[in-house]
């Protein structure tokens, strides 16, 4: 297989604006056809991809011979349904975070994932961008010494009630929406993993708005220490802000300028500050996460090279997600 050709399931706006181009766009990718029963819709993904074919309903579009992969963009109550579909049909899938709303549910994917011998993903897309991969590769190789905290901040102001984001019945809220990448960031780059926690939520319109967890984190790399303090919040009602922090005893490693949403709000780039107060600033201007990520697993599925966000990375997250829903204790301000 030369080329992995892509279908997607559902016109959703963040596909059509990122993920539709970027599939379109990387090497080794081809851009098929699309699910949606909405012509106008489809009118904006054929609009840069003249050639796409719609199919009327998502099952039309897994029974197509001609599409080895599909991308999920549906709403998060879904997901684990459609991946289950996809796998069963013999495709590829990636499947946007958070691919299930509770760990027990990977372990299904990761069964018939394993019994169809398909890569089967969540769409976790900052791994694949050299700013996390150089945040990572700085902390393992010991350049701030031992780690002593790590905290992730994650906001923007949603105010539209209608919004998916906003909705309980569409497994809305702040945590899920934007928790991955303040929980996942930390676990990849710190390869840790949660010991204690706690978390203080604020809700409305019956999703969580505003979430603060703390705890500790214990690193599997005894090098870097037994142990850590670990801070986040994510909000849905505040100015955007994105910064992630790893201090050590030797020095801290900072990701800026939008390290989830990569060169969007502002050039991505990852610091490295260490004793004598020089700082090390590597920065990646042009290029697309999304694209990576497609390229990626399109290199995974072509070569059989290993993937850098299976599934049981994901179901860390998500369990960590679990616990921080299952120790929560309401706030109002």
């Amino acid at each position: 297989m030369n080329t992995v050709r892509w279908g997607i399931l559902g016109a959703a706006r963040f596909a059509r604006q990122h993920m539709a181009p970027a599939i379109h766009a990387a090497e080794g990718a081809e851009l098929v056809a699309l699910a949606t029963s909405d012509l106008a819709k489809a009118e904006g993904f054929q609009a840069f991809c003249p050639g796409l074919r719609r199919h009327d309903s998502y099952d039309a579009l897994l029974a197509d011979p001609a599409i080895d992969a599909v991308y999920i963009p549906l709403p998060n109550h879904l997901h684990v349904e459609w991946t289950l579909k996809a796998i069963a049909a013999g495709k590829h899938v990636l499947t946007e975070k958070p691919v299930a709303l509770r760990a027990a549910e990977i372990d299904q994917l990761i069964a018939a994932r394993d019994r169809a011998g398909l890569l089967v993903a969540e769409a976790y897309m900052i791994v694949h961008h050299p700013q996390w991969q150089r945040a990572r590769d700085w902390i393992q190789a010991g350049e701030i010494g031992e780690i002593v905290h790590a905290d992730a901040q994650f906001s923007f102001r949603l105010t539209d009630m209608d919004n998916i984001r906003n909705r309980p019945e569409a497994a809305g809220g702040s945590l899920r929406d934007i928790g991955v990448y303040t929980f996942g960031s930390v676990r990849f780059a710190a390869g840790a993993e949660p010991d204690r926690i706690e978390s203080r939520l604020i809700r409305d319109n019956g999703i969580d708005s505003f979430a603060h967890v703390f705890g500790t984190m214990k690193p599997a790399n005894a090098a870097l220490g037994a142990g850590f303090t670990y801070a986040s919040t994510t909000s849905m009602r505040a100015y955007n802000r994105q910064v992630v922090t790893v201090q050590g005893t030797k020095g801290m490693v900072r990701v800026e300028g939008g390290p989830f949403n990569a060169n969007i709000n502002d050039m991505a780039r990852v610091e490295l500050h260490v004793q004598g107060n020089r700082v090390i600033t590597d920065r990646f201007p042009g290029l697309n996460q999304y694209k990576l990520q497609v390229e990626a697993f399109g290199r995974s599925v072509r070569e059989g090279v290993p993937y850098d966000c299976p599934l049981e990375f994901s179901r860390g997250t998500q369990a960590m997600m679990d616990r921080v829903f299952d120790v929560a204790v309401d706030f109002a301000v």
